[in-house]
Parts: C-alpha cells; structure tokens; sequence
C-alpha cells in the first residue's frame, strides 16, 4: 500500500471469547472476528458509522491463533472506499475491500 495509509495494531488477548470452540485443541480466530476489529477501526479513523459501508470483497488468509500480534493496515480508494490488510508478524492474514454505501 502507498502514501496515504493508516496502520492500526489489532488486540485479540489469547484468552478472547471467539477462541472459544474454535477451534477445540487448535483455537483460531474466526474471520468474521477480525472483520468486526478492521470494520471499527476503519470507522473510528474515518469517522463514518457502520451504515456508511459495505464489505465489497474480503479474503481470510492464514489461520490466526492466540497471541498473535496482528496490524490493520488501511487507505482510502479513489472512488470513497477504503482497502484494507491485516499482517501478522510473519504473513498477510486478511485484504478486502470496503465500499461506501450508496444511498
């Protein structure tokens, strides 16, 4: 991503509800966890309400498990959306792209 972006650390403490069964022995985070964090972050920078976006495309990588230190990083699209990444320390976890809604 290019000049414009925003990186945002994300906080998922190991002992966080969405590890629960999920799964059992091997917990993981669920994507739509990780979409739920990007989509709040994105609102608060932008300062447009969950009602201002859609999710146009999102992708869910590699597995992310407990303690895994992640970072959001996002920028604005010509066209009002916003494209976004989230990034483990080893790997690209998530990409997607959000769209403004249209009225």
């Amino acid at each position: 991503m290019a000049a414009g972006r925003v990186e945002t650390p994300l906080a998922f403490a190991p002992d966080h509800p969405a590890f629960e069964g999920h799964f059992p022995g091997t917990p993981i985070l669920p994507g739509v966890a990780i979409l739920a964090e990007v989509l709040a972050a994105i609102e608060a920078a932008t300062a447009r309400g969950p009602q201002e976006w859609e999710v146009s495309n999102a992708k869910f990588l590699v597995p992310v498990g407990p303690g895994t230190a992640l970072t959001l990083i996002h920028q604005a699209t010509e066209t009002g959306g916003v494209r976004f990444e989230v990034r483990s320390p080893e790997a690209l976890v998530a990409s997607g792209l959000l769209a403004r809604r249209k009225p």
